[in-house]
């Protein structure tokens, strides 16, 4: 468990540090999706998944 949250992190860190412009809302929908889908058995999806409607949704109020 410890693992997976250290790796989160790192990742986390990583996206932190590209391009916040083509980031938006995909790094708070990760995080969302990521956890809902971990408690579903699916984190790598469901932090896909968050990414895509978090990515959506802040264009669409562009």
């Amino acid at each position: 468990m410890k693992i997976a949250i250290l790796a989160g992190l790192l990742a986390l860190g990583a996206l932190a540090q590209s391009a916040a412009a083509e980031a938006k809302g995909c790094i708070k929908g990760a995080i969302v999706g990521g956890v809902a889908g971990h408690m579903a058995g699916h984190g790598k999806m469901g932090a896909a998944a968050g990414c895509a409607v978090g990515h959506h949704n802040a264009n669409k109020k562009r």
